[in-house]
């Protein structure tokens, strides 16, 4: 499928959406023309919102990992699971159980850990294990009225040494034992990419989402009114083209392809102009 104009051009770009583990990097190396594509939306000041999963690590690691690399983004930039999680949890009085990586524990400081009324999953690599969701499964059935957050619903990601399992596969696991549907925080949440769209000041079919993975950001993104393109970058996987449900608006090498596509699209509309 190539770069679809008279689909993915039905209505005016005037924002984007960026995932950023198999967009602008993998790992701690930055992707093949996304740091060149970064500074081509900046210097064009086109408006554009990191949007992540992310539970690994801190906001502020990923941002100083992104820096690190070259990207000139900021904490404002960025949209991460976590903080938001922690609005929910003091809008509504809740005590969060935590299944996250230890690293992570610390981003919870001021936010009541006694007495949890709620579970909440991240991705804890290795720290998924029986012991740790039993705990989960039996705070969740003891609970009168049960509450369980999963920090996206992912079922892998790419890790260093090639796809690893994420935290949807292990939350459908305590769905299925108790019952009990998890409440998303991040993507393919609608009110997550709602956020994003409403902090850049653009309605959902002005925006698109630029991601690597098939159903949590394109599929995501579309249910929500956006346009959703996938790059065959980060996790991607030839398979993800002939996906019996979803049908992205545009698929491209990567996100360089992508913005320099899109500047073409833009300056031939203006050329046709003005020959009209």
């Amino acid at each position: 499928m190539a770069f679809n104009h008279a689909k993915l051009l039905k209505q005016p770009i005037k924002a984007l959406l960026l995932d950023i583990s198999g967009v602008l990097k993998d790992g701690d190396i930055p992707i093949q023309g996304s740091l060149e594509a970064v500074r081509t939306l900046q210097s064009m000041a086109f408006p554009f919102r990191l949007i992540t999963n992310e539970t690994l690590k801190p906001k502020s690691t990923i941002r100083n990992t992104l820096q690190m690399l070259g990207y000139k983004v900021n904490d404002h930039d960025m949209q991460c699971p976590v903080p938001f999680l922690k609005e929910i949890l003091i809008k509504e009085n809740l005590r969060p159980h935590l299944l996250l990586h230890p690293r992570m524990f610390a981003e919870f400081e001021g936010i009541d850990l006694s007495n949890p009324n709620c579970v909440v999953m991240g991705d804890a690599e290795e720290y998924f294990h029986y012991d740790s969701l039993n705990e989960c499964f039996r705070k969740l059935i003891a609970m009168e009225n049960p509450i369980l957050f999963s920090l996206g619903i992912n079922k892998y990601y790419l890790d260093d040494d090639g796809l690893s399992m994420d935290v949807g596969a292990y939350c459908k696991g305590i769905e299925y034992a108790t019952g009990v549907q998890a409440r998303i925080v991040g993507k393919p949440s609608k009110e997550y990419f709602l956020r994003a769209v409403n902090k850049l000041g653009f309605k959902p079919e002005e925006v698109v989402m630029i991601g690597d993975d098939i159903e949590y950001d394109v599929g995501g993104a579309q249910e929500c009114g956006l346009r959703g393109v996938l790059v065959k970058t980060g996790k991607f996987r030839p398979s993800d083209e002939l996906h019996p449900k979803i049908k992205p608006d545009a698929i491209v090498e990567n996100l360089q392809q992508f913005v320099e596509m899109y500047i073409k699209a833009q300056d031939t509309k203006q050329q046709q102009g003005v020959s009209a």
